[in-house]
């Protein structure tokens, strides 16, 4: 969900001000996959890198990251959509944590659709960790361990790989996300800033998407 800071300045706007008007963005984003038929979405919301930012920043995106867990667990639950969030929780304050843990465990029994939030992600971080889980567990039969098995120690653990991967904001690269889990994604680079999205972009991105013959290497 790239270009909030972009969007604002160049709009005159202080850089919180993009980041509030992605929130935004996500509400509404989510509403799109629904209708959409879209089961899982990923949010790259907050990488291991953003902890360098300053600290006025960093602090306030803590407070949006509140509001999402305090104001959205309700909504997600109505739409009977499960919360999972993943990467280096117990980096955040003991507060954050105990909210993501509630509402983690509020929709816990929900089916209709998931979506992963990435806090404090990072793939190769995620990649090391598991590595240390795999070998722990599977020290003594670790010839006969694969792929299905060192799965089950990501932090994505029970999630499906992502099918497409959409970037806003004009990079063409991944930046460190879901590495591991992106090997067969089809990618879509936009140079449109994440808060100026539109449903009309979206669903043509969307639409390419199912157009695409996906062979897996075969």
């Amino acid at each position: 969900m790239d270009g909030n800071r972009r969007f604002a300045r160049e709009r005159g706007l202080p850089a919180m001000a993009g980041h509030r008007l992605g929130f935004d963005k996500v509400k509404e984003v989510l509403d799109w996959a629904r209708q959409a038929g879209i089961k899982t979405v990923f949010l790259y919301a907050f990488s291991t890198e953003n902890w360098q930012r300053s600290k006025i920043e960093v602090s306030a995106l803590m407070t949006l990251f509140r509001k999402f867990l305090k104001t959205e667990v309700k909504n997600l639950f109505q739409r009977d959509t499960r919360l999972v969030c993943l990467g280096e929780l117990e980096r955040f304050s003991r507060g954050l944590k105990k909210l993501i843990e509630q509402a983690t465990v509020a929709t816990k029994d929900c089916r209709t659709a998931t979506l992963a939030v990435a806090l404090s992600y990072g793939g190769r971080a995620e990649i090391v960790q598991a590595a240390k889980i795999f070998v722990s567990k599977y020290g003594r039969r670790l010839a006969a361990a694969g792929e299905k098995e060192f799965n089950r120690c990501l932090w994505s653990a029970g999630l499906p790989d992502p099918d497409l991967i959409i970037r806003t904001g004009g990079e063409r690269r991944l930046s460190n996300f879901l590495p591991w889990q992106s090997v067969y994604s089809e990618l879509y680079f936009t140079k449109t800033y994440w808060p100026a999205l539109t449903r009309q972009e979206f669903e043509t991105i969307i639409a390419g998407y199912r157009e695409r013959e996906r062979r897996f290497g075969r």
